[in-house]
């Protein structure tokens, strides 16, 4: 893969059905933040906004959790390969902002 292709040079080439899985993902978390402003609109029960608060919420850990296995299996994995052990510490950095 080119330098310019790689996770180090801030770019990150996807496959097809990994980009509709990710894109699927975002579409209902949309949903769901649309969603929320709609109860808050209405004045929806606390309670009922808060749940759905936390389905979104959890709906973006996910997408988080996907991208994460991905960037690890992928770019981590061969940055190492190549000699790039400094993305160990960008990992590091944004497992800290994750958690």
């Amino acid at each position: 893969m080119p330098e310019e292709m790689s996770c180090c040079a801030r770019h990150t080439v996807r496959g097809e059905e990994q980009k509709r899985r990710l894109a699927n993902r975002l579409s209902r978390i949309e949903g769901q933040i649309r969603g929320l402003r709609k109860m808050i609109d209405e004045d929806a029960y606390c309670n009922d906004v808060l749940m759905q608060s936390a389905a979104a919420l959890s709906a973006l850990k996910s997408f988080n959790r996907e991208l994460l296995r991905s960037h690890m299996e992928h770019c981590v994995v061969r940055d190492i390969r190549e000699g790039r052990d400094q993305v160990v510490d960008e990992l590091m950095e944004t497992l800290e902002r994750l958690m």
